[in-house]
């Protein structure tokens, strides 16, 4: 290998290698969403030295060979190979965030977010993004964004093939600003000019439907949901109706504790799931208390794009015998990540463990099957003396309903 030009590009190759060292290997003293992100990492790094000697002579080669070198910082290059040593896993669910996109995930995460409104999911067999649910009240469904659309250009620049952390700085901006995108909708395309706003993302909403049946949205597991909760049920004084409808369609997931905390509203005692840990350990997650003693039939709600934390507590529900699911196979991601900040002010997204319901069963790719199938078209939707129904809503009315006729 030729020699180094400069002490300067040494420190800056050592600065490179450290981020990248640090990335790869130092994430056994992570702070965790689970116990299962405490333990520590037990790594063979072997000979350091000989097993990078490849990417030291990629470095040099391109800090003092590539055309466009004075373009090239070593920022850029941190963040590429960081994003190539995560995509080396074969992951679909891990990844590497620089910082602007592990900003917009933080938002995310938050309530506030300025964009169109819209939550996405990516088509595995395809690749594509497609949009799974509108917010109430933003620009997208204000335009006539539908569920299903699939993201093809914005503002004019193609947007197939790239990650949804890609995609999600393009569409978001400040609010009163504009973006022009392009869906695919079946077999034609649709285009729309929209003003960007800001809005708070709902997390619940509930209500109390003619015929004396509780219902209650959950659009995503995040630290206030189960606090919310509990004042939506108490505030429709849930056991003093017919029953109650958990609709949890849509939902993406969010924190694994959330999860546990709003399975324990619903399960008295034992497991809730397990986590099986990439050493070959098992972890055991039981109810937690905070038991809402909720003795009215439940129903809970799911679809294909209910995922993650959605799923698991629809998988307890369903194996604990205190609830009836209804809809569609769900999304299928049965294993749990960590989101680790990193000094560079981006952060790295890794799968931690895989988690089964409390039958043993893992869910992933396959999904959760409901107890009866009901599927919907939110593009067709179905009129009934005049007025748009949910299907899906039907069916857990009747369904109630039945109960008390038996």
């Amino acid at each position: 290998m030729r020699q180094w030009n400069s002490q300067a590009q040494r420190l800056q190759l050592a600065v490179l290698l450290v981020m990248v060292f640090v990335a790869g290997f130092a994430f056994g003293n992570w702070s965790s969403i689970s116990r299962a992100q405490q333990r520590e990492a037990n790594v063979a790094i072997g000979d350091t030295d000989q097993a990078f000697q490849p990417f030291y002579e990629v470095y040099d080669l391109i800090r003092n060979r590539f055309v466009d070198s004075a373009d090239v910082t070593v920022p850029d290059l941190v963040d590429g190979a960081i994003s190539g040593m995560v995509g080396a896993l074969g992951d679909r669910f891990s990844n590497y965030m620089d910082p602007s996109q592990f900003r917009i995930h933080q938002e995310s995460m938050g309530g506030d977010v300025e964009g169109i409104g819209v939550v996405i999911r990516t088509i595995e067999a395809t690749g594509e993004i497609e949009v799974v649910s509108l917010i109430r009240g933003a620009a997208a469904e204000a335009a006539g964004v539908l569920p299903g659309d699939i993201f093809w250009e914005v503002d004019g620049r193609s947007v197939q093939g790239i990650s949804q952390d890609e995609l999600v700085p393009l569409v978001r901006g400040p609010a009163g600003t504009q973006v022009t995108i392009t869906f695919k909708r079946g077999d034609s395309f649709v285009t729309f000019t929209m003003t960007r706003v800001r809005f708070t993302r709902p997390i619940i909403e509930y209500r109390v439907l003619d015929n004396d049946i509780a219902y209650l949205y959950l659009g995503q597991f995040l630290t206030n949901a189960p606090q919310q909760m509990r004042a939506a049920l108490q505030e429709m004084d849930v056991n003093n109706r017919k029953g109650l409808i958990f609709d949890l369609r849509g939902n993406p997931g969010g924190y694994l504790n959330t999860a546990v905390e709003v399975g324990s509203m619903f399960i008295k005692d034992g497991v809730i799931l397990y986590e099986a840990l990439g050493n070959g350990q098992e972890e055991i997650f039981n109810a937690q208390g905070g038991f809402l003693d909720v003795r009215v039939p439940i129903v809970v709600l799911v679809d294909e794009s209910s995922a993650s934390a959605s799923e698991l507590i629809a998988g307890a529900m369903k194996d604990r015998g205190v609830a009836w699911l209804i809809g569609e196979t769900t999304f299928g991601k049965g294993t749990v990540q960590t989101v680790q900040p990193l000094s560079n002010g981006g952060a790295l997204r890794l799968t931690i463990a895989r988690w089964l319901t409390p039958n043993r069963n893992w869910i992933h790719d396959f999904g959760v099957t409901p107890d009866q199938i009901v599927e919907y078209d939110p593009e067709r939707g179905l009129i009934q003396d005049g007025s748009e129904i949910d299907p899906q809503i039907q069916a857990a009315i009747d369904y109630i309903l039945s109960l008390g006729q038996k």
